[in-house]
This record gives C-alpha cells, sequence and structure tokens, in this order.
C-alpha cells in the first residue's frame, strides 16, 4: 500500500499537469495551422509561378537551380524555426513552470518560445535545428518537430545500404556518433530557453551535466519508456484484448456484441491517442526535472491545482464523454459501410513474379497469375538496335551473369542470356502473355527511359489494344507529364519517394508510394484528386495485412501468395478485426 502511494504520488503532478498541457498543445497546433496554411499558400504560388504543383524526388534539382526553389528552401527552414518554438522551446517553458508549481502562462510560454530563437541565429543554431528537424525523428531520440516526426529513411535506401558491406559499416560507424552527440547536447535547448546561455555556452553545459550524470540518465529514460510501455500494454489488455475474449466467450446478440466491439475500440482508440498527445510533453516535464537536479538546484515536480480548474476540467470530462458516445452510435449505425469486410485492393507482383519466380521472365508472370495476382510491374529497358527487353539493374549481372548494359547488347546479344533458366522477354512478348489476364504496369527504367522509350512503349500498347490494360510508370516525372500530356488514352503512373506541395495534382493517373509514406490521409488526398494508390514494395505479412484493409488501390509485393492468402482471410474478419485493423491504419497516420 506504502508503494501505491508512493507511485501515485509521482504520477498526480504529470496528471493534474494535462488540462495545461492540453491547452497549450490546442493553442500551438492552431498557430501552426495558420502558419502552415499561411506558407502554403506562399509555396503555391511560387510553384504556380513556373507551372508546378509540387516538388518530388523525380525532379529536387529544381530546389537549387531556380530561385523559386531556394525560397521555398528558406520557407521550410522559417517553419522549422518556428515549430521548434512551439514544438520544443515553448514546451520547455511550461516544463519549467509545471515542475516548479508555477501558475502556468500560455502566452508567456509562447513568448519564451519564440524569443529563443535568437540563439539559434547562428552556424551553430542552424545545425542544432537541422539535427533536431531530420537526424533526432530518424534516430528515434524523440526530441523532433510536429513537421518532421514522421520523417524516414526510405526503404530502397536502408536496402542499397544492407547490401553493401562498406555502407553497411559506414553506417554502423555514422549512427552511434550521431546518436551520442544528440545525447550529450540533449540539453542544448534547455540550458537557451531556461537559462538563457548562447548556443555554444549552452552546447558546453549539457555535455558537462550529461557527462557526470550519464548514468543516470540513461536509468530514467529506461524507466519512463518502460512506464509509457506498461500502460499501453495495459490499455491493450483492458481494451483489445479482455472485451475480444468476453464477446466470443458470452452468447449475445450480434448487435449488442458489435455495439461492444464499437464502444471499447474507440475507447480505446481514444486514450491511445491521449498517450501518444502527452508522451512527449511528459517526456519534456520528466527530464526538465533532471535537468534542475542535475545542475544541483532545489526543484522538485509539483503542481497545484485550484478548485476553478478542476470544475473546468470536470465539465471537460463530460463533454469529452458525450462526444465520444455520439461517435459509438455514429459508427454503430454505419458499421457495414465504415468497415466493409471485403478489400478491392489489388495484388500486383512485383517485377513480374516477385520472389515466387525468375524476375522480369514469362515464368514469373504466368506464376503471378497462377497464385492469383491482379497484376505484374515490369521493367523495360532498350537494346542497341532499339528493341525493349526486361531487366531491372543497369546490367545483367545479377540476373545473368552478363556485365554488359542493355543499351550495349542488341536483342539477339539479350536473347542468348537467361534467368534462372528463363530466357529475358521482350516487352511486347509480356503484353501479348498477360492481355485479358493481368494488368500491366510497366516501369520505363534506366538511362534509355526517354521521350523515344515513351513514344515506343505506347505504340506497342495501341498496337495490342491495352490501354486499359497497361500502365506506364516511371520515376522521372517530366517522362510520366510528357506521357500523359501527349497520350490520354494511356494510363501513368509516377513512383516518389519524397514531396512538397499538391502531389496529388500531379499529371499522372497513379500515385506509387512507399510503405512508410503512405499515410491513410495522403491516400485519401490523392483520392480526392480522381488519381490511383499503389504502394511497394509490401513484403511482411503485417504490413500486407495493414495495406490490404486499407484505402488504397493496389500493393506491389514479392510474396504473391502470402498476400493472396491474407487478402481471403480477411474477408472472413470478425467485427472486432474489421474495425480494429481501420482504426489502427488511421491511428498510425496520426502517430
Amino acid at each position: 500500500m506504502a508503494r501505491f502511494t508512493e507511485y501515485e504520488k509521482k504520477l498526480r503532478p504529470y496528471l493534474q499537469a494535462m488540462p495545461d498541457i492540453f491547452r497549450y498543445v490546442i493553442v500551438t497546433k492552431g498557430i501552426l495551422f495558420a502558419m502552415m496554411f499561411l506558407f502554403g499558400g506562399m509555396a503555391k504560388a511560387l510553384l504556380s509561378s513556373v507551372g508546378r504543383v509540387a516538388v518530388t524526388s523525380g525532379d529536387w534539382k529544381f530546389l537549387y537551380t531556380t530561385w523559386q526553389g531556394i525560397l521555398l528552401l528558406l520557407l521550410s527552414l522559417a517553419s522549422l524555426y518556428i515549430c521548434v518554438a512551439l514544438d520544443l522551446n515553448g514546451k520547455i517553458a511550461l516544463s519549467s513552470m509545471l515542475v516548479k508549481g508555477e501558475d502556468v502562462s500560455i502566452k508567456e510560454c509562447l513568448n519564451t518560445g519564440f524569443t529563443s530563437l535568437v540563439k539559434l541565429l547562428s552556424p551553430i543554431g542552424l545545425l542544432v535545428i537541422l539535427y533536431i528537424s531530420f537526424i533526432a525523428p530518424v534516430l528515434g531520440l524523440g526530441f523532433s518537430t510536429s513537421l518532421t516526426e514522421g520523417l524516414y529513411i526510405p526503404t530502397f535506401i536502408t536496402a542499397f545500404i544492407q547490401e553493401s558491406k562498406l555502407y553497411s559499416s559506414l553506417m554502423g560507424i555514422i549512427v552511434p556518433v550521431l546518436l551520442f552527440i544528440g545525447i550529450a547536447n540533449l540539453y542544448i535547448l534547455h540550458g537557451i530557453v531556461l537559462d538563457g546561455h548562447s548556443t555554444i555556452a549552452s552546447g558546453k553545459q549539457s555535455r558537462r551535466l550529461m557527462r557526470g550524470n550519464y548514468k543516470n540518465y540513461l536509468k530514467q529514460n529506461v524507466l519512463f519508456f518502460l512506464t509509457v510501455a506498461a500502460l499501453i500494454a495495459l490499455m491493450a489488455v483492458v481494451f483489445f484484448i479482455i472485451p475480444l475474449a468476453l464477446i466470443q466467450l458470452i452468447p449475445m446478440p450480434h448487435a449488442c456484441s458489435r455495439f461492444l466491439v464499437v464502444l471499447f475500440i474507440t475507447a480505446g482508440a481514444i486514450l491511445y491517442l491521449f498517450v501518444d498527445l502527452f508522451v512527449i510533453p511528459f517526456y519534456l516535464m520528466k527530464m526538465t526535472g533532471i535537468y534542475y537536479a542535475y545542475k544541483e538546484e532545489s526543484t522538485v515536480v509539483q503542481y497545484v491545482s485550484g478548485k476553478n480548474k478542476e470544475r473546468r476540467n470536470k465539465a471537460l470530462a463530460v463533454l469529452g464523454a458525450a462526444a465520444m458516445m455520439a461517435a459509438v452510435i455514429a459508427q454503430f449505425v454505419c458499421f457495414d459501410s465504415w468497415y466493409p469486410a471485403s478489400t478491392n485492393v489489388g495484388i500486383i507482383a512485383h517485377r513480374a513474379g516477385g520472389a515466387e519466380a525468375p524476375e522480369n521472365t514469362l515464368a514469373g508472370l504466368e506464376k503471378a497469375h497462377k497464385e492469383g495476382a491482379s497484376g505484374c510491374e515490369i521493367d523495360i529497358q532498350r537494346t542497341k538496335d532499339g528493341f525493349y527487353v526486361l531487366n531491372h539493374d543497369n546490367t545483367f549481372e545479377r540476373t545473368a551473369g552478363d556485365k554488359r548494359k542493355s543499351e550495349e547488347m542488341n536483342l539477339s546479344d539479350v536473347k542468348a542470356l537467361s534467368v534462372d533458366g528463363s530466357p529475358v522477354p521482350e516487352f511486347e512478348e509480356m503484353l501479348t502473355a498477360s492481355k485479358g489476364r493481368l494488368m500491366l504496369f510497366t516501369e520505363l527504367k534506366g538511362s534509355t527511359a526517354d521521350k523515344k522509350m515513351a513514344d515506343d512503349a505506347v505504340r506497342l500498347i495501341h498496337k495490342h489494344n491495352m490501354e486499359d490494360e497497361c500502365v506506364l510508370i516511371s520515376l522521372k516525372y517530366d517522362l510520366i507529364n510528357y506521357i500523359e500530356t501527349k497520350y490520354p488514352d494511356i494510363q501513368t503512373g509516377f513512383l516518389t519517394f519524397v514531396s512538397f506541395g499538391n502531389a496529388a495534382g500531379l499529371n499522372c493517373d497513379y500515385l506509387g508510394l512507399e510503405v512508410e509514406s503512405a499515410t491513410a490521409y495522403k491516400v485519401d488526398s490523392i483520392h480526392k484528386e480522381g488519381k490511383k494508390v499503389l504502394v511497394w514494395t509490401v513484403n511482411e505479412k503485417s504490413i500486407q495485412r495493414h495495406f490490404l484493409s486499407s484505402e488504397v488501390d493496389g500493393i506491389i509485393t514479392d510474396n504473391i501468395r502470402q498476400a493472396v492468402s491474407v487478402k481471403e482471410k480477411l474477408e472472413s474478419r470478425s467485427d472486432f478485426a474489421r474495425m480494429f485493423d481501420r482504426v489502427r491504419i488511421i491511428l498510425a497516420s496520426t502517430m
């Protein structure tokens, strides 16, 4: 009992701080929304002045070769500074007030957050901003801005690094060094915001504090995140595992069980959002209290909540409960339309047959069709004598043991090669084999991917009357824009890793997104522009389930048989699984 009382005493300041944290978050989200609206309008005007709607990974050189691009970069940098002021500096000021038991002033927090930016207007300050915005979220350090908190390294880059011993070794050195730099300088912003130090002086202080207390810091971090993990696990047990077990074990009318499913999942999702909302502010409270302790200042985490605040909090709790019940009723009434049992997501075999047959071959296409795929993705390149053959890499070395490129070989040379016993086919052969059976997503690949390739590919599609059965895709937006403009009857798809601006407005029929960037929000925005969404490369079973339960139009995968099996099982899901899968996708987009 004494131990429980001790834990309750430690947790009470954080629980009592929630209303002030919530108010701060609401105010700053409003400011950030207004800022993004303003900056978004300016960015849209800049892009429109050069006939663009977005900048993507396929045309990023625009950013440093034109004055409009440079101005976009400066706008983005200004956005990062403002986000640091609101998401970190202001929250640090708020944390200081909370741990000292002072009356919280949102206005004062905001003022401190913005005025402290002056200290960061220097080369070292810029490095701090860039580290917080781009390196910290990738390393998972916990401190980042709302603009970049979902930043990730594209899968194709991580795969490339893993395949190279040199790059893997370099990453094995670089990542620990960057982690060390981040932890050693953890309290730079605290020194700037709370003590008014310069960036250099604050960095020196942070390194001194961490050098003398790193063991305690690691212990406190482990305890904090274990507590968060335990809380999430408890929520999973209370709102998902136990209700599911009870619904399955206790006989009850279907309508009743469905209502309970909606009630528990909705409540669990709301609590999960609250955990996500408060975990970083709580972490900053914890780190701020530790900061004062490391400086040997007698500050204890405390908080005093007045009676007026308690009445207001109870009123907010009642309103929140009423809103939740309204949401539960709406979901119950619209359950079948909001959480459909079936899925229309297409399964597209990567490189013709995925991992289940020789890549980019007729044998692969046949295997994909046999296993139940709805389409195949292939790669074409041009030979020296003007024919189009299938190959993914720059050369045939990996697949056929020949170090030559397609453009260095005649068709007869390519035909002499084999990929695991299967000949290298021509594009036209793949068109003939897929007609009436599979949708063919044809990537214009390599150095020969130019307007001539586009014209020739369109000619062959017209020849076989496959305008509705073939989609030309590419990483080169200029090429896709050319095809879409000149040949509007041909379906096109643009593959992008990163985009800035209204990517949904790009001139194409499909947008291909990597797994990490295919959020529910982005998919919805693309659909609103009348375009379709492909996600690549979706190989893991859990990720296949995720996207086959989503609103995307197709997944490109190496594991066709597995994906087909996952899709079949999805169609026999319980109400609980149907709603849980969909809500999980939505929550993943908000994290």
